[in-house]
């Protein structure tokens, strides 16, 4: 099974350990593990400031991470349906933090559209005691 998460992964922590390793037990044994990670201009685009940590630098700490087996780069921003299609995604999984917002929309899929394409779309939770905004504000206050 071949499980696509996507995701900025800005100032790596513990939270994103525990989601990658969730989405790594899911993917099973044989299965892969796909990170797509987002551009800088991508996410300064959406998030409305730059990442802390370059485009390369966020690659490294996800190469390095024992739970990932393959890390793509989201090119495409808003459409990350090539993305999928490439990285040959069974399932798309994210946080339970994108189950309220409307994830498929910001990065420019359908229900119809994973149907299509036979690609399942799910939730794992996420881990609500840390976050890379939470750090920033940590460092703010230091």
């Amino acid at each position: 099974m071949r499980i696509y998460s996507g995701g900025t992964y800005d100032l790596f922590h513990y939270g994103h350990v525990r989601l990658l390793k969730r989405l790594k037990q899911m993917a099973g044994e044989n299965g892969t593990l796909i990170v797509a990670v987002n551009t800088d201009e991508f996410i300064e685009q959406f998030k409305g400031s730059k990442p802390v940590m370059s485009l390369e630098e966020r690659i490294e700490v996800l190469e390095a991470c024992k739970y990932v087996d393959e890390v793509v780069v989201n090119h495409s921003g808003a459409d990350s349906k090539p993305t999928i299609l490439k990285a040959r995604a069974d399932f798309v999984v994210v946080g339970t933090d994108w189950s309220d917002r409307d994830y498929m929309s910001q990065m420019g899929f359908t229900r119809e559209w994973l149907e299509d394409n036979n690609i399942g779309y799910g939730f794992l939770p996420y881990t609500t005691t840390v976050s890379t905004t939470d750090i920033k504000k940590r460092l703010n206050k230091q």
